[in-house]
């Protein structure tokens, strides 16, 4: 089944699932904990400003472009932005992620960003 589904899968709708998914699983945390980051260091201009959040979007976008762009032209130099299996048009979605998600760098970036965030979400809140 997820062969007939890949076969059918169009070069523009491949492209942007990779992209989609070097946004949202690389990108996005790195951004979203710069933000906290600048919360914790005293920053109080970010106290419910709408700002951050269309800056956490805005980054997250560009590095996504400047990875996917740079990364399949130099993958040696882009190893650990850039991802091929998100790339990959015979791998549905789910198989995507998942593939990803066995990798022992990915398993190590994700426990590092859940536990960074972790950490920096307590601090925040009990700094008010």
């Amino acid at each position: 089944m997820a062969v007939t589904a890949a076969a059918r899968k169009s070069r523009l709708r491949n492209a942007l699932e990779g992209f989609a998914l070097t946004a949202i699983l690389q990108s996005f945390p790195t951004f979203a904990a710069a933000a906290l980051l600048l919360k914790l260091c005293g920053n109080h201009d970010l106290v419910g400003d709408p700002g951050v959040a269309i800056f956490v979007g805005f980054a997250s976008l560009v590095h996504a472009t400047v990875a996917v762009t740079l990364g399949s032209s130099f993958p040696a130099f882009c190893k650990t932005v850039y991802e091929p299996k998100f790339f990959d048009c015979t791998l549905s979605l789910s198989d995507k992620i998942t593939e990803w998600r066995t990798h022992p760098v990915a398993s190590l970036q994700l426990v590092t960003i859940v536990l960074l965030l972790s950490v920096m979400a307590v601090v925040t809140a009990s700094v008010g």
